[in-house]
């Protein structure tokens, strides 16, 4: 079985019969054109490393009978596994059919269609998330008519911090999407 991981461009050799698509050239399916950045995997290893803890406190406190404590931590170590992996979802999508921005708490989904722009600018911008701001660079989505929609990167978010050529590359990446499956101004 290839393993298209360990070769240097990603794909099978020439040998391969050539008739499957892989999950990364499926232009159909939902994909994060970056990886996640450290900040981001480095938080949601610390939600899972203490969510191992609450399992184990779960396994504990259901050993000495105590079954409503076991429940109660049982929820909460789930809660926090929850978060991690919401954590790690967040960040921008593209497909053929549109852009999706994930959030913690919401998804909002647009088609390409009612994009009429993705650029980069520079403004202040929110570092980590947090309600400090700095200078920096952000990916704008403009909509038909003027209308403005949240700020899909940023330099300083937990993808990009201290990483600005990884920045480039995603901004890039969603500027190259954008135009070719974006409709014609008309």
């Amino acid at each position: 079985m290839p393993l298209p991981f360990l070769t240097a461009d990603g794909v099978f050799d020439a040998d391969d019969d050539g008739g499957e698509v892989l999950a990364h050239d499926d232009r159909d399916r939902w994909r994060r054109p970056y990886r996640p950045g450290p900040w981001r995997v480095a938080i949601a290893a610390l939600l899972l490393l203490l969510s191992a803890f609450m399992l184990l406190s779960t396994m504990i406190v259901g050993a000495v009978g105590a079954w409503a404590g076991a429940s109660v931590c049982l929820v909460a170590a789930l809660c926090v596994i929850g978060s991690a992996l919401r954590i790690l979802r967040a960040g921008v999508w593209v497909s053929r059919t549109g852009l999706r921005r994930v959030g913690f708490f919401g998804t909002r989904s647009l088609a390409w269609s009612e994009i009429a722009e993705v650029r980069t600018v520079q403004q202040p911008v929110r570092w980590l998330g947090l309600p400090r701001t700095v200078q920096g660079q952000a990916l704008m989505v403009a909509g038909h008519g003027g209308a403005r929609l949240p700020v899909l990167l940023t330099d300083h978010n937990a993808d990009f911090l201290s990483r600005a050529e990884a920045f480039d590359r995603a901004a890039d990446m969603v500027e190259a999407w954008a135009e070719e499956y974006r409709p014609a101004a008309v």
